[in-house]
Order: C-alpha cells, then structure tokens, then sequence
C-alpha cells in the first residue's frame, strides 16, 4: 500500500513507517532508554541489599568474639587472677560488672561498640581505641604493601601462564603459585630472614625503621603512624630508603601468599575468555596473541580479582599477625599476640571486633565496585 503524498510504500525508507515523529510528540532519542532506569534502580537495591547483610555479619561476628572469650571465664579472672588477693579480684570484677548475667554484659558491650567505646585495656590501662589507632595505622600500611606485591607479581604472572598454556612456564608458575599460597607465612617469613638479613645483610632483620630514622621523624613532629608518608614528609631520601628497606621482606612475606591466588585467577579467566566470540574475531583479523592477551583477553580477568579482594584483605589481616609478630612490626597484630600471652581478653576482644568491622566494611566497598564495574554482579 503506498502513501497518498509521496507514492512510497509504507515500509519503504521515506514511506511513513520511516517518517518523521509527529510535531506533538518528542523525538525517540530524549527518552531514557528504560535499560538504563532498571540497571540503575538494579544498582540501588544491589548497594542496599549489601549494606543491610553487612549488618548481621559484623553483628555476628562481634558476638561470637564476645562468648567464646567468655567461655574462659571473666576477663579479669583470666589476666589478674593469682596475682591478686581474692577480696580485691572480686572487687575488681564487681566495678567492671563481669558478676552480672552474661546477657546484660552483651547488650551493654553492643552498646559501647555502637559508641565507638571497644573498652580498656587491663594490662596497661588504655582505652582499645586508642590501641587501635596507634598501631592499627602500620598494619595498614603493611598491608597496602603487602596488595602491591599481590599484584605486581599476581596479576603479570597470571598473563603469562595464560599465554603459555600447558607448556614449562605455565606449569612453572603452577607450581609457584601453589607453593606461594601454600607455605605458612611464618615459616617463608623465617626463611627470607635467614637469607636475605643473615646471610646476605641486604635487609634489615626487623623493625619498621632503623633507631635513628624514628628519632628523627619524632624529633621533626612526623607521627601519623604512617612511616613512608612520614619519611616523605621529612624530604630526607636516606629516611625513605630506610622504611622501604625494612619494609621489603615483611611485603613480600604477606604478599607472596595473595599473589599465589591472583595468579591462578588471572590465568583461568583469561583462559576463559580466550573462549569468547570476540577473540576468535580479532584473531581471525590478524591481532598477535601477545597483543589478544595484553589489550583484550586481561580486562575481563581483573574483574573476579576485584571481587576476592575483600577475602584477600581479611586474609592478610590474619597473615598480619604472623608476619608482624616474625619481624617484630609493631602493628595490630603484633600487639594481638601480646594481649594474648597476657590474657589480656579486653584488649584482645576490642582488636578483634575492630578487625571483624574492618573486613565487613571492605567486603561492602568491593562489592559495590565490582558492581559498577561489572552489570552482572547486580542481577
């Protein structure tokens, strides 16, 4: 049927199937597309959904915590006990409240924690928080270090095994991989010490930095806790070489252990997406398998990286305490294992609740970044 005006058919291009819009109505290009409202409002409850399980988990977490420190009695019982007469222990525990029902001392301590009160130390008489502060900032910055060799070493390896698949570097680094994840931090810890301080004298044997490197920055007012930033802060490279120089075994200790699970990541999704249509598209174009790997095949491989993240950290928090307390890195950890060998189970208690909100909060902020970076991850 062709239109009275022009003699076209109507589902030829010019006929009216293919005409303008009408005056009264607005073009199809200003209305959303309504993908993007539900990818959108997708996003939005996926963002909400996760912080309202972030809830329960570190609710969960702090009350596990709480009972089984309880199960050896009361805090002051365990650290004080035969150390102090039995009026004035009782006395003790009776200002602190431990002889009430234990349910009442659980809701109380929820309370606290709401309030960012974590309690007081018994051995030294110091509020947790400000334990927390003090050393928590130099077991974030080993950790930082400690990501960076991850994927310095994780991510490029990865590559490479996907390259040479099922060939000798491929299973080279296989092996690797195993070994790196697979070897108890303490123990590679001990080793690269006995080598590379002992035997070889290229690194420091512990420490953050050197006993004039500390003074120094005290002396210059640098105490972020941070000792790079610090370093920096000061202008003076030989300090900055120094807090690197310490800081490179204990990196390397608590990253070799991430980077094992990178690698292995990486190399099976790139694999996988060697599988998909669009590589098989551009090497029937003539694109080099280095090329296939470098500006194709790895993006999509980082995406699953992103989201382990959040494990890996919590992960490395735990690593932390080994690697801190073998090369005497005064951080969280560190302080744990003295808490611990004092029986010190407020302290103890305190640290760890911080730790159990930490990893909940950073599981949290990778989830919503793999969800912008990846649709999927919404549905």
């Amino acid at each position: 049927m062709t239109d009275a005006s022009t003699g076209l058919g109507a589902g030829e291009p010019g006929g009216a199937a293919f005409g303008p819009a009408p005056i009264d109505q607005p073009p199809p290009a200003l209305e959303a597309p309504p993908t993007t409202r539900k990818g959108g409002s997708r996003l939005g409850r996926y963002v909400l959904v996760r912080f309202l399980l972030m809830i329960p988990t570190v609710l969960i977490l702090v009350t596990l915590v709480f009972f089984l420190i309880r199960l050896t009695g009361d805090p002051i019982t365990a650290a004080l006990g035969g150390r102090l007469p039995p009026d004035q222990l009782q006395e003790r525990i009776h200002e602190a409240g431990y002889d009430r029902p234990i349910v009442v001392q659980y809701f109380e301590y929820l309370g606290q924690i709401l309030t960012g009160n974590f309690g007081t130390t018994l051995t030294d008489n110091q509020p947790v928080t400000e334990v927390l502060a003090t050393y928590g900032a130099a077991t974030l910055e080993l950790v930082v270090y400690a990501l960076i060799v991850a994927f310095i070493i994780g991510i490029p390896f990865g590559m490479i095994a996907a390259a040479k698949r099922d060939r000798t570097p491929d299973a080279v680094l296989r092996v690797s991989a195993i070994l790196f994840y697979a070897t108890p931090v303490f123990f590679s810890g001990l080793v690269a010490k006995l080598v590379f301080s002992v035997w070889l004298g290229w690194f420091p044997v512990s420490g953050r930095a050197g006993v004039r490197t500390e003074l120094a920055l005290q002396r210059e007012g640098l105490d972020t806790g941070l000792y790079l930033v610090d370093a920096i802060a000061s202008g003076n490279p030989a300090y900055v070489g120094d807090v690197l120089s310490h800081a490179v075994l204990p990196a390397l200790t608590l990253g070799l252990l991430t980077a094992g699970i990178f690698l292995r990541l990486v190399r099976t999704n790139v694999i996988g997406t060697y599988n998909m249509p669009y590589i098989d598209a551009a090497r029937s174009r003539g694109v080099g398998e280095a090329r296939l790997v470098r500006k194709h095949a790895y993006k999509p491989a980082l995406i699953p990286i992103i989201t382990v993240i959040g494990l890996q950290i919590a992960l490395m928090l735990g690593g932390a305490v080994l690697t801190e307390t073998t090369f005497e890195w005064q951080g969280l950890g560190f302080q744990l294992v003295k808490y611990l060998a004092a029986r010190d189970f407020v302290a103890v208690q305190g640290i760890v609740a911080m730790i159990a909100i930490i990893v909940a909060v950073t599981n949290f902020v990778v989830d919503i970044v793999a969800a912008f970076l990846d649709p999927r991850v919404r549905y």
